[in-house]
């Protein structure tokens, strides 16, 4: 029996796209068709081997024997999901080894632009599969059963290979993803017309408007998002709980879901880590997990802690495996309750069973933030009146957007405290450290300075601060931001020593001390221009004359080392 199953792959960047083209020549085969996709996988199922991979799209994309056998296990639902019909979900897995593509990529330009949740993550591969099964007396099995990339498997299901490279290589012609910009990308005979969010854009929570200029293409199809779900339709089954899920994911807490279904698990996984906009997710996610994965043994091992893992799990097996894990999201089929969605319930973890587990958050953690009942009355109330649904998911994000950001605001006020004062940044003195973060001057500044002054929430914001210090999130936090400032402080050395008289500077300086500023000053526009410091163009220009200047007071013989023909 030929039963085909495939995912399309991308390296993993905030659940948008592959890395940008940036530098990559423009003849380069499959160049801008990888700037979105890794590859397109064909997966068999073979009575006798199993799941096989049949096809690589394009067929030079490298994958090593652990990662084929992990798409080939993900691309299919596990056998408890029962799906008939057509199925969508996606899965994360760790990639082995190094750059697989045979073409050159350069992200520095994609990532300088690009919000943080969105910039690449060269550590993982993302797989989007869509699943058809279908009753079918002419196979052995008895159904016909293929998955591919969702936006392919419709015409591939008809045509197979041929339309599979048509395709690719129309998406080939698309232009590489770029941050802040509304395209247009032809595909299968549609036009859709996407926004690609960028670091300068304000924060909104509403559909995106309709750009002008793509309006006079043919019928576009306008996606509202491309790295956003519905956050209102993941979260209906547990409205009454979505703060204490923020707070676990915020707190990098160990979380499995245990859904009815690979989209069920993937949706609610992918709605998780997304709730913490604008702050990046820095644990490892999974939305789609078996029992073959590679990681099985290290995820469900008793011997240490549980890994700052959210996983989505669809198997019942896993609740005996994880019942160690502190924090179980049991999801069953969604059901009504006098024309509302039923709620989960909140259960202490004791009475987790391993047999017919009921839905519920399992969990001992008490939330350090009080309930937000207003919120859950407007949600539960627009269903009941039957508001758009676009309107209520745009509601629940305003609330954890504006939720995050008055938590994140007196980190960054005081962050932005610890940088030099510009005054005291000379041109030629190394310039002035950046402070270090002291979290219990921190925790003292809370009392005129905190969250509590911009947010209705009452409740324990001290205790929520102590123990974000200890998770993954505030060191990726720390970690990003002092990078940012260490980088605006070279840049402002740099325009320090451009806007200072080198001609003055030079006069009682010895040879060496020279041709130390002139390696100095290619050192900095190395970085300048590596980095993508925030520098002016007029301030490069102006360092490279400055080098000119110095070189050319020098004698030959120097010249000569410092600028080999």
């Amino acid at each position: 029996m030929d039963a085909l199953s495939g995912a399309g792959l991308r390296r993993a960047r905030g659940r948008l796209g592959a890395p940008s083209s940036g530098a990559r020549a423009p003849a380069a085969p499959w160049a801008r068709f990888s700037a979105w996709l890794e590859c397109v996988c064909v997966v068999t199922f073979d009575l006798e081997l199993g799941q096989a991979l049949e096809l690589v799209y394009p067929s030079d994309f490298r994958l090593t024997d652990k990662e084929k056998s992990s798409i080939c296990y993900l691309s299919f639902p596990d056998s408890h999901s029962g799906c008939l019909g057509d199925t969508q979900f996606s899965f994360r897995i760790r990639q082995c080894g190094g750059q697989r593509s045979p073409w050159a990529t350069d992200d520095r330009h994609y990532d300088s632009r690009a919000p943080m949740s969105l910039q690449k993550e060269s550590s993982h591969y993302f797989g989007y599969v869509y699943f058809r099964q279908v009753k079918d007396s002419s196979v052995k099995r008895g159904y016909f059963q293929k998955a591919l990339l969702s936006l392919i498997a419709p015409e591939f299901f008809d045509k197979l290979a041929p339309c599979l490279e048509a395709v690719c290589s129309e998406i080939d012609q698309w232009p590489a993803p770029e941050p802040g910009q509304t395209l247009s990308l032809p595909v299968v005979g549609v036009v859709l017309q996407v926004h690609i969010p960028s670091r300068a854009d304000k924060l909104d929570c509403g559909p995106p408007k309709q750009c002008g200029r793509e309006s006079l293409l043919p019928t576009p199809l306008v996606l509202s998002s491309v790295h956003e779900l519905d956050l209102f339709r993941c979260f209906q089954p547990v409205l009454t709980h979505v703060q204490t899920l923020w707070e676990l994911m915020l707190l990098g807490e160990p979380l499995v879901v245990l859904a009815p279904s690979p989209t069920v698990s993937s949706e609610m996984v992918l709605a998780l880590t997304s709730c913490l906009q604008p702050l990046k997710f820095c644990c490892d996610f999974r939305p789609y997990f078996t029992i073959h994965d590679s990681e099985f043994k290290e995820f469900t091992t008793r011997t240490q802690a549980p890994p700052n893992v959210v996983l989505g799990v669809t198997n019942p097996f896993f609740i005996k495996t994880l019942q160690h894990w502190p924090h179980i999201l049991r999801i069953g089929e969604p059901k009504l309750s006098g024309g509302l969605p039923k709620q989960v319930k909140l259960k202490k973890p004791s009475r987790l069973k391993t047999l017919d587990t009921k839905p519920g958050l399992y969990t001992a953690y008490a939330a350090h933030l009080h309930r937000d009942k207003a919120l859950l009355k407007r949600l539960l109330g627009g269903l009941q009146k039957k508001r758009p649904p676009g309107a209520l998911a745009t509601l629940l994000r305003t609330h954890l957007l504006e939720l995050t950001q008055s938590f994140l605001v007196p980190l960054e006020r005081y962050m932005a405290g610890l940088m030099p004062l510009q005054k005291s940044i000379t041109p030629w003195k190394a310039p002035p450290q950046i402070g270090p973060f002291h979290q219990e001057d921190f925790l003292h500044s809370l009392e005129h300075a905190g969250p509590q002054l911009a947010c209705i929430l009452k409740g324990d914001w001290l205790g929520l601060y102590r123990r974000f210090f200890k998770s993954p999130h505030f060191d990726g936090w720390y970690r990003q931001r002092r990078r940012e400032m260490a980088h605006r402080l070279e840049a402002l050395h740099l325009e320090a020593i451009c806007e200072a008289n080198i001609e003055t500077w030079m006069k009682d300086k010895s040879e060496v001390e020279v041709v130390d500023l002139v390696l100095k000053l290619r050192e900095k526009l190395v970085r300048a221009q590596g980095h993508q410091l925030p520098v002016k163009e007029e301030t490069l220009d102006r360092a490279r004359l400055y080098i000119e200047t110095a070189i050319g007071s020098l004698p030959k013989d120097l010249q000569a080392v410092l600028c080999p023909t």
